[in-house]
Parts: structure tokens; C-alpha cells; sequence
């Protein structure tokens, strides 16, 4: 039996161009197949892809951006958020923003326990993308056992600075039962100032109790949030 052949479009395409008067197939403008009677299932094919190459081309030049790393964006201005939280145990002070408190508990912790400063720390570190406190400076760490958090709070100032940022301003809230922070307010606040050599009208600092609700309010634990805007030089 003699040959016969046919055309179509490619398989994105399943229609087949004829001319209507002379019923001859005439061949589509994209790929052409050929199969022969003799061999159904045989697929004689010369598929030419103009297309296809063009996207592989296309999907090249897409990843090019991706494998090439840019520098880091400069921001003018980045956001931190703190949060630090101490159990009060009797025989420890209790020092909040550097400022020893009169009270019957203070914190237990490997260093001086100041909930502030280290809370504050926090926010610097994590509007920088650094690591918290305790990657850098960990418990584990003997060096600073009983270490006093101004040097914490001076190391993190110092990488503010480094690279390229000053403080915008602080919003700080500590959450205790007791005793009473209004007398300290002003004191805690100058001298978290003078830590951070910023000017007091930048740093706010509020104090909540906690309703005598679980730990904070049953006076075993003290906490503080604090959020951070640094400023581009």
C-alpha cells in the first residue's frame, strides 16, 4: 500500500488546515508531523521549536538575577521589637534600666538581671537583623556571670553606630505587681538616656501591672516590651 501523509499542528494545536477547494493540506505555520501507513505507530518527526527555545532562552536570562547575590538594601530607617522576661526570686536586686529598686525580690539571672536593659538590647539587635542577646552573649559564657547589662547595652549602641544608624526613638513598657515604678520612672529613664546617648525626650518608658493574673501578677516574674526606630546618619 502506498504511503499516504497527513498534516497537523503541533499537540498545543488539534485542528488541521486544509484548502477547502482542492482538499489539500496544506501545512500549519507551527511544527509538522509526518506518519507513514505502513508503520501507525512509528513517528516520523522533524519538530522544529522556534518557541520553545525562545522561553529556554528567556528562562536563562530570569535565573541570571537570582544566581548573582546584590548588595544588602540600605533602609532609612529600621524597626526593632524586644521582649525580655526574669523570675523574682528573694536575695537577688532588683535593677531596672541600670537603677537598683528597693524590693523584697529581684532577679534571678546569670548576669544582673535588668530586664530593661536587656529587653532594650533585644530591640537594637533585631532592627540591625543581628542575633539576640543570648547568641551574643550567652549564659553559657562565665565571663558574664553577674555582668552588669550596661555592657550589653553599650556593645549593641556600638553596632547601632557601626553600622550607620542612630536611635530614632524608644518605647518601652515594663509589666510587674509590685513595687510601685512611678518614683523610679524619671531616674530609670536618665539614666537609659545616657546608655543609649540619646536625648530623654526620645525614650519613653511606661509600667503596667498585670492584674495579679498567673506569675507577673502574683509578683514572681517581672517583663518588658520595647520597640526601636533607628534612623539611616
Amino acid at each position: 500500500m502506498a504511503s499516504t501523509t497527513s498534516f497537523c499542528t503541533s499537540p498545543f494545536h488539534t485542528g488541521i488546515s486544509y484548502n477547502h477547494h482542492h482538499r489539500t493540506p496544506l501545512p500549519s505555520s507551527t511544527s509538522i508531523l509526518t506518519f507513514t501507513s505502513r508503520s501507525p505507530t512509528s513517528l516520523r518527526s522533524s519538530i522544529h521549536r522556534p518557541a520553545v527555545v525562545a522561553a529556554a532562552s528567556n528562562a536563562v536570562e530570569v535565573e541570571k538575577p537570582a544566581a548573582s547575590k546584590s548588595p544588602a538594601k540600605i533602609l532609612p530607617f529600621r524597626v526593632g521589637h524586644g521582649f525580655d522576661l526574669h523570675r523574682l526570686e528573694p536575695g537577688y536586686p532588683l535593677i531596672i534600666g541600670g537603677i537598683n529598686i528597693p524590693h523584697e525580690r529581684g532577679c534571678e539571672a546569670h548576669s544582673d538581671g535588668d530586664v530593661l536593659l536587656h529587653c532594650v538590647v533585644d530591640a537594637i539587635l533585631g532592627a540591625l537583623g543581628l542575633p539576640d542577646i543570648g547568641q551574643i552573649f550567652p549564659d553559657s559564657d562565665p565571663k558574664w556571670k553577674g555582668a552588669a547589662s550596661s555592657v550589653f547595652i553599650r556593645e549593641a549602641v556600638r553596632l547601632m553606630h557601626e553600622a550607620g544608624y542612630e536611635l530614632g526613638n524608644l518605647d518601652a513598657t515594663l509589666i510587674l505587681q509590685r513595687p510601685k515604678l512611678s518614683p523610679h520612672k524619671e531616674a530609670i529613664r536618665d539614666n537609659l538616656s545616657l546608655l543609649l546617648g540619646a536625648d530623654p525626650s526620645v525614650v519613653n518608658l511606661k509600667a503596667k501591672t498585670h492584674e495579679k493574673v498567673d506569675s507577673l501578677g502574683e509578683n514572681r516574674s517581672i517583663a518588658a516590651h520595647t520597640v526601636v526606630l533607628l534612623m539611616k546618619k
